[in-house]
């Protein structure tokens, strides 16, 4: 199949890594150069600079919950994936692919799958399973272009399943806030991401994206492989003394802590998981976490080894412990700077898209507008707060399938995080890369993405019929 493959998609690839590797910053440099220009619109718009500054302060720990919880999906990753039943796993997928290349689809196939249930695992186990296909030096695999795969997940299909956190909110009245009822109504996922519209444009987009990745990863002639990148890859040493030499060290050595803490945990789960549904309890970020960590303990066996493990973890979540700050004051600023007309920039952004829009038009400006406000306000689904009001408004009033509108918000948020690094730092920290090593490659995929989630959602879209608001 290589020999017939376009080689200029490969060759374009190529360069796209060039440019990107002398060009792009650093992660961190990129979320200063967004707290600058965010704030520099707002002055520009009228806010006064010290009200701007203000924002960008309160902003600043807004994240700390958040941050805590993608550091915790960091470790409990980690933890979990590096113990020795979990490994074995890891190891026995690696072990499929024959080639560079069918290595690199077979994580971005992984990837995709998994983040419909739920894109934090689907970004830690793409993740660990590179490592371990870098461990095939016979495969020659490219390392950027196979992180670039790990990551395609977060950034094409993730929201348009079990991980939206948009339809999640529209489908439990309890959960949204008073103001966003009346004009949404509850919107039930047979409305939203179980629509035959929304699995096509779903199915679509993996293949296409699967195709991408196949014909834009370097052959064994041109790829850079972990090793050519002198990077560590070798799978961390569990050895671990097989009993205590110090009576203060019994407890450290027994399964008992571990296995009791564990069953304490996995007695709290059950009753999240019966009273809420799997659906909803896995998509708290909190409880998932719990859950990585309950079952990192069990994995472990004993808590020497799962000390052990953890402490490998934490060295891969610096990129989000310093930048994620600066994301929050930039959400703050977008949110609550207010320019001399009395109006935020969001709301600037959300009324100029919903007056340009019609109802056929609506899914194309919309997503644009929603992909725009992602770029700066990265938050996996958690701006649609803000932005509901103003969205589901204008779809009533253009009379437009209100769940078709949720999903048009869905694949568009997907859309910025293929070239915004902000994502990307748990990956980026677990395979020791920097973002312009893997913007390469997902730069092509967006440059196709973009015009074919537009068009998909604005065709799918003449198919839809407007329905009001249903009431619980």
């Amino acid at each position: 199949m290589d020999r017939h493959s376009p080689a200029w998609l490969e060759r374009l690839s190529l360069r796209c890594c060039a440019w990107s590797e002398r060009w792009i910053p650093d992660a961190y440099v990129f979320a200063v150069l967004a707290v600058i220009i965010v704030a520099s619109t707002a002055i520009a718009l009228g806010a006064p600079v010290t009200q701007t500054a203000k924002a960008f302060g309160d902003g600043f720990w807004s994240l700390i919950p958040f941050t805590m919880q993608m550091s915790f999906i960091i470790i409990g990753g980690y933890v979990v994936a590096s113990s020795p039943p979990a490994a074995r796993l890891i190891e026995r997928l690696a072990a499929l692919p024959k080639s560079g290349r069918a290595a690199v689809c077979w994580v971005a196939i992984i990837s995709m799958l998994f983040s419909l249930l739920h894109w934090g695992l689907s970004m830690i186990l793409g993740s660990l399973l590179v490592r371990a296909l870098a461990r095939r030096e016979e495969l020659a695999m490219d390392y950027r272009a196979a992180a670039a795969a790990a990551y395609l997940g977060l950034g094409s299909v993730w929201a348009m399943g079990l991980s939206s956190s948009a339809a999640q909110l529209q489908a439990n009245p309890a959960s949204m806030p008073p103001a966003l009822l009346p004009i949404t109504g509850v919107i039930p996922f047979t409305e939203t991401i179980f629509l035959w519209q929304s699995v096509a444009l779903t199915g679509i987009l993996m293949v296409v994206t699967l195709v991408i990745a196949w014909f834009t990863a370097p052959r064994k002639e041109n790829a850079q492989t972990a090793q050519s990148m002198q990077m560590d890859v070798t799978a961390p040493d569990k050895a671990v003394a097989a009993k205590s030499e110090r009576p203060g060290e019994w407890l450290e050595y027994s399964p008992l802590l571990n296995v009791l803490v564990a069953a304490l945990g996995a007695l709290w789960l059950y009753q999240e998981f019966a009273s809420k549904g799997v659906a909803l309890a896995i998509s708290s970020l909190n409880t998932y976490n719990f859950l990585f960590v309950m079952l990192g303990l069990l994995l472990c066996w004993r808590p020497k080894v799962f000390l052990d493990a953890t402490a490998r973890s934490v060295g891969s979540v610096s990129g989000v412990l310093i930048q994620f700050p600066f994301y929050g004051g930039i959400a703050a600023i977008l949110t609550t700077a207010v320019g001399s007309d009395g109006q935020s920039i969001a709301h600037h952004l959300s009324t100029f898209f919903a007056h340009a829009a019609t109802k056929q038009s609506f899914p194309i400006v919309m997503g644009i507008y929603s992909a725009v406000l992602g770029f700066f306000v990265p938050s996996g689904g958690g701006k649609w707060i803000i932005e509901a009001p103003y969205v589901m408004q204008a779809a009533n009033e253009l009379k437009v399938h209100l769940g078709w509108a949720v999903q048009v918000y869905n694949a568009a948020e997907a859309l910025p995080n293929l070239i915004n690094p902000f994502w990307m730092l748990p990956l980026l920290g677990i395979l020791k890369l920097r973002a312009r090593e893997v913007i390469g490659f997902t730069m092509i995929q967006f440059i196709v993405h973009v015009p074919l989630v537009l068009l998909m959602l604005w065709a799918f879209g003449l198919t839809l019929e407007y329905r009001p608001p249903v009431m619980p």
